[in-house]
């Protein structure tokens, strides 16, 4: 027999002690809790600290903001270009082949070889690709973006005064 094949005998368990009933008992009087002090008596709150500023307060919170006016680019190198098989290279031409996902501007990035001569339509493009198809002898269309003007944010009215 080992200690944790030990178990009580059926029907021999005890209730929980009630403490704090009188002075007769075990846990008379002070209950259990000691003499003196604040966590003798009452409730302490969680995370209270004794009156210093506690931890939860003292983190900072809301850090930085989420930008409205973002513009999040969908971006596919030069060096993937040169793969595609075809000439004249548009956001929804790299769509049907599964480049890039449905939704979202494109940009081209540099990074990559490019050989053969690229008619290559994208809302942006850095300057080492537009360096590198212009030098492999192709050209570079920007087409426009989806929103004509943009406005302020909201709240920011007095600021352009």
């Amino acid at each position: 027999m080992k200690v944790h094949d030990l178990h009580p005998a059926p029907g021999s368990t005890r209730g929980k002690r009630r403490v704090g009933r009188g002075i007769s008992g075990k846990g008379g009087k002070t209950a259990g809790r000691g003499t003196k002090g604040q966590k003798a008596r009452s409730k302490v709150a969680v995370g209270f600290e004794g009156g210093q500023l506690p931890l939860m307060q003292r983190i900072p919170k809301l850090r930085g903001f989420n930008n409205p006016f973002r513009v999040e680019y969908v971006v596919i190198n030069v060096g993937d270009l040169a793969d595609i098989g075809t000439t004249e290279i548009t956001p929804a031409s790299l769509r049907e082949r599964g480049l890039i996902p449905k939704k979202g501007l494109l940009k081209i990035l540099g990074n990559g070889e490019l050989t053969t001569a690229l008619t290559v339509s994208a809302h942006a493009f850095s300057a080492s690709a537009e360096r590198a198809i212009t030098g492999a002898g192709g050209s570079v269309s920007l087409l426009p973006k989806p929103w004509a003007v943009r406005p302020p944010a909201a709240g920011n009215h007095l600021m352009n005064r």
